[in-house]
């Protein structure tokens, strides 16, 4: 079976990163606050009593703008069911839709928002004073406007039909690679959302890199101006103006796989060594964010089946990074930020960019991981070159000698370290040795903790960070400390339990009746010499 790095390096056909589906929120600045809603009425409106009978007027006419809308353009109107896969039937109505842009039907469902309530304050006749907004969870109707645009493809924009009308907006950045292609003459055969093939992958992944605010921007007021808009002409000049804020942001890099069984065998190396990607540890080097005891999130590593295909998924507080075979055809790991201060990024679109490099660098921080985990193999040379004393700068280095207990508990220990960016202290890494060897009374100390510091230091194994008490892993450090501790645990120990002469031999095992055999055919070999003991 090829590892990790074969099968990325010589067994890929297409690679493209690329901004996946980004789910923004539209809203209007100036009616977040109860104050400012009162304002709006009384200052703006010029009505005295600021009551909700005026929201109830503005919802009326915001709904009856979008039902002479779907009439004058004959635009159906359709009911979504509870329960109903709302892309299910976008792509029906899609599939039967003939222009080559506009608005394919309007969906209406009944959803819970953050809109604004009041409370009466009443005069001691029971006359009504005033009003007291505030914002609460209420039922009411969406409405879905579902698009086809000749820049973006498939999209959609929700509007709330009460005040202060919050607006979604959901695109997808491989849908408008897709028509940027198209308006270049460039061939290309979609994976779904997608990419399969190009005629110009360099040209392709050009194009998704120019993915900009302004073009999202861009779209959004042009529909502004197309669409029913839930405020009048008077008060959009009144600076009353829709906002985008990032709600959820989605970045994958895909590999299209020359052949699926490639695919395959990628899934099946990596869920063996990458179980722990979701421990807080190793957490820090994939979001690259500091995790303290009180940091929110479940971290955890789920391996979900959807029928036989396996997806990977590591959790950090409300954002993921997942990996999947996308149609039996692709490699697809894709970082999803649902909360854009996960990863200390503000969530105006105007920083679109930033969270774009962010998500392409936990994507490749997961893979680079991966390959690390699992191609870890060292050269003879390099091999001896620790197990064996040397010198270094005039200084007297003992080797690490493979098998050795403290050895192979200080190279485990350092595993646990692999992924950690700012580095560990000795106390931490004392610990962990510690509770992997038993050096006798006195314990696994300092002093002995420092001895090995310098060894690993000397060897190349370590960098001490600048003006810090603190270490991280070299790139050849991380592969040696795999390396042994793999080969240690998972053949040499078990190999030799299984070979034990005290245990009995069963017939079943290849390795126990082959090496039993072989130890039967020496034994006969050094008896024909006549020179057995």
């Amino acid at each position: 079976m090829p590892n990790i790095e074969t099968i990325l390096r010589h067994h890929t056909a297409l690679q493209v990163e690329c901004v996946d589906r980004v789910y923004l929120n539209g809203y209007v600045p100036g009616l977040q606050r109860p104050n400012q809603l009162a304002y709006f009425l009384k200052e703006h409106r010029g009505k005295p009593l600021p009551s909700p009978a005026l929201l109830g007027q503005m919802t009326d006419r915001f709904v009856a703008g979008i039902k002479a809308f779907a009439g004058r353009h004959r635009i159906p109107v359709v009911q979504f069911e509870r329960g109903q896969r709302k892309d299910d039937v976008a792509k029906e109505h899609l599939a039967r839709y003939r222009r080559s842009e506009g608005v394919v039907f309007i969906g209406v469902a009944q959803e819970i928002d953050n809109a604004f309530r009041s409370k009466p304050h009443r005069r001691k006749d029971g006359s009504v004073a005033s009003f007291d907004f505030y914002r609460a969870k209420v039922p009411v109707n969406q409405y879905y406007f579902y698009i086809l645009d000749a820049d973006w493809g498939p999209l959609f924009i929700k509007f709330s039909s009460y005040v202060p009308f919050g607006a979604r907006l959901c695109i997808n950045g491989h849908e408008w690679a897709k028509q940027q292609l198209k308006k270049r003459a460039i061939a290309y055969e979609s994976l779904d959302n997608g990419f399969l093939s190009c005629a110009d992958p360099a040209r392709l992944q050009a194009i998704c890199d120019q993915l900009s605010a302004d073009d999202v921007d861009r779209l959004f007021r042009r529909w502004l101006g197309r669409l029913p808009h839930p405020f009048s002409r008077e008060d959009r000049a009144a600076g009353y103006l829709y906002q985008l804020s990032i709600w959820q942001f989605e970045f994958s890099m895909t590999h299209v796989f020359d052949r699926p069984l490639q695919g395959r065998h990628f899934f099946e190396e990596v869920l063996r060594d990458n179980l722990d990607l979701g421990r807080p540890d190793r957490i820090q080097l994939l979001f690259d964010r500091q995790v303290r005891r009180n940091t929110p999130s479940s971290f955890r590593t789920r391996v979900v089946h959807h029928g036989v295909l396996p997806k990977l998924s590591v959790e950090y507080k409300h954002s993921r990074v997942k990996q999947y075979f996308k149609e039996n055809r692709a490699l697809r790991t894709e970082t999803v930020i649902n909360n854009t201060y996960d990863v200390g990024v503000r969530s105006s679109l105007k920083n679109l960019p930033l969270l774009r490099a962010v998500a392409r660098n936990v994507n490749r921080r997961l893979l680079a991981m991966e390959r690390v985990s699992h191609n870890c193999v060292v050269s003879l040379r390099t091999f001896e070159s620790f197990v064996l004393p040397s010198e270094v700068d005039g200084q007297h280095v003992p080797g690490l000698r493979y098998g050795e207990p403290r050895v192979m508990a200080l190279l485990a220990g350092l595993c646990l370290f692999l992924p950690v960016h700012d580095g560990f202290t000795n106390q931490a890494l004392r610990d962990r040795v510690g509770a992997l060897f038993d050096p006798g009374p006195r314990g696994y100390t300092r002093s002995r903790m420092t001895y090995d510091l310098r060894r690993l230091r000397l060897k190349g194994l370590l960098h001490r960070l600048p003006r810090r008490n603190r270490y991280v892993l070299t790139p050849l450090g991380r592969r040696v400390a795999l390396f042994f501790t793999k080969t240690y645990a998972r053949i040499l120990r078990p190999g030799h339990a299984r070979l034990d002469p005290a245990m009995p031999a069963d017939p079943s095992d290849t390795l126990t009746t082959t090496f039993r055999r072989w130890e039967q055919a020496l034994d006969q070999h050094i008896a024909d010499a006549k020179v057995a003991a």
